[in-house]
């Protein structure tokens, strides 16, 4: 690893805090990887994996904190039922405007992925491809039950504290982070929310990544997304991991790494 560099952005709701990894060798690059994280996630939360994506690949890998989470400006809204597909103007497309590539590949964990669907329906000049992980493509049962389960072990104030640490070490907007994730979804207006308009509009290849084990989503979400009939018909791929919960690229990330790389090899040979 050559460079980590930290820097803060303008985008449309305030201030977001960015991390991009870098290698030497990918000066010349035709593309980068954005990160989208999770409903409770940041960039610190990623840990190491943007370091082995870049080092794996040799290309610039940059995650974000989204508005109100991690070390970007606090959100006093409550998130709407647009909330996902809102992402790609609200901060997605400033970062996007920042950064010196033709194209970018968007990697989604979780909510992350569906907003890297919508961005790319909205955005296709500027989306190469998307990799989705542990996506949910529309509400189901399985994912409401996990939502339910986190919400009540989140009662701990241990648990909310331990959130806190990575989002400014900060109660209160800790505790924004956890309502935006828990009250929208559960929230009756967002029940009959789904990925299925983006997804036809789609106009780039897509892996969609998800563990057999995942409490937030069963295989249902992956096929949806790999098999909807979109402007890019028979791009789409999923790979289900066995023995392997909501967050692969940390319980299996050797193997995550190899399932990107061959998506990559397919599909940007020269990159």
């Amino acid at each position: 690893m050559d460079s980590i560099s930290r820097s803060s952005i303008d985008a449309q709701a305030g201030q977001i805090h960015v991390c991009i990894w870098r290698t030497a060798v990918q000066e010349d690059a035709e593309v980068s990887i954005v990160l989208l994280h999770d409903s409770l996630g940041t960039v610190e939360l990623w840990r190491d994996f943007p370091a082995q994506l870049c080092e794996r690949f040799k290309l610039a890998v940059m995650a974000y904190d989204r508005i109100g989470f991690g070390r970007s400006d606090l959100n006093a809204v409550r998130l709407g039922r647009n909330f996902i597909r809102d992402e790609a103007h609200t901060s997605l497309l400033s970062l996007l405007d920042c950064i010196n590539v033709e194209k970018v590949i968007l990697f989604g964990h979780s909510v992350g992925g569906g907003m890297a669907i919508s961005a790319a329906a909205q955005f296709p000049d500027r989306i190469a491809a998307v990799i989705t992980e542990s996506a949910q493509a529309f509400v189901e049962d399985r994912t409401l039950e996990g939502i339910r389960a986190a919400k009540k072990n989140f009662e701990d104030p241990v648990q909310l504290a331990r959130l806190a640490k990575y989002h400014g070490n900060n109660l209160k907007k800790a505790q924004w982070v956890l309502d935006a994730w828990t009250e929208t979804w559960l929230s009756p207006e967002f029940a009959d929310w789904s990925l299925k308009e983006d997804l036809r509009k789609l106009q780039c290849p897509v892996l969609a990544m998800h563990g057999d084990q995942d409490e937030f989503g069963s295989e249902l979400h992956p096929k949806m997304i790999a098999g909807l009939p979109s402007a890019f018909e028979g791009q789409g791929e999923y790979v289900m991991f066995e023995g392997c919960g909501h967050v692969p690229h940390r319980e299996k990330p050797e193997l995550v790494l190899e399932t990107v790389a061959r998506f990559l090899d397919k599909h940007f040979p020269k990159r």
